[in-house]
């Protein structure tokens, strides 16, 4: 009700009576990964798996608020990992993202967190994470650039290290067919 009256709406009209606890169930909603326990979702899905080719699960939707304006932002996420004699069930990396995407987040530290997260839990030989997000603090206020789109990437282990597998893997995410 104060956020109402700071902005110099009267709280008690009808169509703005019960919007504080509308915004609160809201808010819980869209951070609901604050509640949620990365190493429960991820423990039960790894297995042993010779494969030593390239994972990747590209254009994974993603919901995010901007922590710093409680704006936005939204868009793909693309993940790799080359594994290291264990891999992980597909489904999970599209959670691990929501769970950290379900905060008050800056893009950079959800791409940071997505990565460190695989590369902790999976111990591959490499893992790579790339955002690509439009931010309603950048389109509806401040510079006003509808059609901005901002891209952050963590290339860790060999996706650092190796051209060649960074490369395969940017590539790959620019296909458009599946």
């Amino acid at each position: 009700a104060a956020l109402l009256a700071g902005m110099g709406e009267d709280p008690a009209r009808e169509g703005l009576r019960k919007t504080p606890g509308r915004v609160v169930r809201a808010l819980r909603e869209l951070t609901r990964g604050y509640a949620q326990d990365v190493d429960a979702i991820l423990n039960q899905a790894f297995f042993t798996e010779q494969y030593d080719s390239m994972v990747i699960v590209k254009d994974i939707e993603l919901y995010s608020l901007c922590e710093h304006h409680l704006l936005p932002f939204f868009g793909k996420c693309h993940v790799a990992y080359l594994p290291n004699d264990k891999i992980l069930g597909l489904s999970k990396i599209a959670r691990l993202v929501d769970v950290f995407a379900r905060r008050l987040q800056v893009q950079e530290r959800l791409t940071t967190q997505i990565a460190e997260t695989l590369m902790r839990a999976l111990a591959p030989k490499g893992v790579g994470v790339v955002v690509e997000a439009r931010h309603l603090c950048m389109t509806m206020r401040g510079v006003e650039k509808q059609h901005s789109v901002a891209l952050t990437s963590a290339m860790l282990g060999s996706f650092r290290k190796d051209v060649a597998t960074r490369t395969e893997f940017l590539n790959l995410i620019r296909r458009d067919e599946a």
